[in-house]
């Protein structure tokens, strides 16, 4: 009966607490002690990009040739929303990033957690997790993005950063890899963190076509990664 009225007042403790906002990747780093990798690759980040073009059906080449096109004439006048949904969301859906076998996809996905005794809360742009309807239980892929000259809201990194820390306590496994993206309006950078190290890609243009033939190849990379290897690890 103890136990059970400590929980409580954990939980009643933990609702109450408020919430920190991070704005700045450099205001996470000092926080949380994290270590931020740029100026080479870790193994895994060399084994998730070191990829080759992918191979399009008919259906998904005219999906990229169409999209393609799109992005450089209008991408200076979309919005947030717009580049998501008119973007975005097509070329996660060309990197196979698509819900089933227990996999569900969030847009928009608010996640809180209490990570170091400091409350974190954010909503992730795109989320792919194992869950079920509305239910995540595992994360595994988190993608951050705005627009820059459109009323931007806070670095996109930070963003990530904080979507991977409550990950890990999701997880209630900190030394797992977690893998992400952060996006600015056509730059994509590609992240991997484990523990409080994390490694930051080259940045690839989505505006270019060699640029984004590589984006939808390392998310394919990934998917391939988390079905052959990653999922038996988080579910250990």
């Amino acid at each position: 009966m103890a136990g059970k009225k400590q929980q409580v007042n954990n939980d009643e403790l933990e609702n109450n607490q408020e919430i920190r906002q991070f704005q700045k990747e450099a205001e996470l780093i000092v926080t949380f002690g994290l270590k931020r990798i740029t100026t080479y690759q870790t193994p895994l980040m060399q084994e998730w990009t070191t990829v080759e073009n992918p191979v399009f059906n008919v259906g998904e080449q005219y999906i990229f040739d169409k999209k393609s096109t799109e992005v450089v004439d209008k991408i200076s006048g979309w919005s947030e929303e717009d580049l998501k949904m008119k973007f975005v969301a097509h070329v996660l859906e060309l990197g196979h990033l698509e819900e089933g076998d227990g996999l569900v996809t969030f847009f928009d996905k608010i996640i809180e957690a209490t990570v170091e005794g400091i409350k974190l809360k954010v909503k992730a742009d795109f989320m792919m997790v194992k869950g079920l309807l509305n239910l995540l239980q595992l994360p595994y892929f988190h993608f951050h993005e705005y627009k820059p000259e459109l009323n931007p809201t806070g670095e996109p990194m930070a963003q990530l950063l904080q979507s991977f820390l409550i990950a890990q306590v999701k997880n209630k496994n900190a030394q797992l890899p977690l893998y992400g993206v952060s996006m600015v309006g056509e730059k994509w950078k590609f992240v991997i963190m484990e523990g409080k190290t994390y490694c930051v890609s080259e940045s690839f243009t989505s505006t270019k076509k060699n640029d984004l033939l590589k984006i939808i190849a390392i998310l394919r990379k990934f998917r391939w990664l988390l079905d052959t290897r990653l999922r038996a690890a988080y579910e250990q």
